[in-house]
């Protein structure tokens, strides 16, 4: 693992969302269960959701509300792909979000292929999907985009080659993002196993060890 990271580690100027962004126009939001500024807002709503992360942006002079990983948040009660019962109740976030508006560009992260791409359909869950597979030094790793739009999708083939920088798709609103405020959800995965347009992108506390070690944080590559 500890190639695995360098390699991220070594990796500059990596955008996954619009490229004409720079590092001042990003700014850190809390969505943990602590955030007590959340409580005067319906984060069920997605518009009222969107209402947020527009005012809390705004507010600092930013472009883009980004965060997230290895967050223990609320956000996911509403959901019954996330709730079970007792320690088992996923509620751990282990990708990063990147809050900013319906259609955005997406980027691929680093040089690739599309590995497999999906619609994840119902409340709480990503909608339209991207997993690039990347080889980078031998080693062999996967990029997950979630939360896109509809058309992001339609004209994908599994094996395309895809290039640093390049646009790959746009990001969905709540009608078809899994009912959420716009946002890209992105993720790093060492192994992806049998998974095929889809990987969790939240899980329990039983399970947090294995996942933020298969799912290192994608910062290391985005260095915000």
């Amino acid at each position: 693992m500890t190639d695995f990271i360098s390699i991220l580690k070594k990796n500059q100027n990596v955008k996954v969302i619009d490229s004409t962004l720079i590092k001042s126009d990003f700014i850190a939001v809390d969505l943990s269960k602590s955030n007590n500024d959340l409580l005067n807002f319906d984060c069920d709503d997605a518009q009222q959701f969107e209402n947020y992360i527009d005012l809390f942006v705004s507010k600092n002079s930013a472009k883009v509300a980004f965060g997230g990983y290895n967050e223990l948040r609320s956000l996911y009660k509403r959901s019954e792909i996330f709730n079970a019962t007792n320690q088992n109740e996923r509620a751990i976030h282990i990708g990063l979000d990147l809050w900013i508006h319906a259609k955005t560009p997406v980027l691929a992260a680093l040089d690739g292929k599309v590995h497999s791409f999906k619609n994840n359909l119902g409340l709480g869950n990503y909608g339209p999907t991207i997993i690039l597979k990347h080889l980078i030094d031998s080693v062999q790793f996967y990029t997950l985009y979630g939360h896109l739009s509809t058309e992001s999708i339609t004209n994908l083939k599994v094996g395309q080659p895809v290039l640093k920088g390049k646009q790959i798709a746009t990001l969905g609103d709540a009608s078809v993002n899994g009912n959420y405020a716009p946002h890209l959800h992105f993720q790093i995965i060492h192994d992806i196993g049998s998974n095929f347009g889809d990987y969790p992108g939240v899980c329990s506390a039983v399970e947090l060890n294995y996942y933020l070690k298969n799912c290192p944080d994608p910062n290391l590559l985005l260095k915000l």
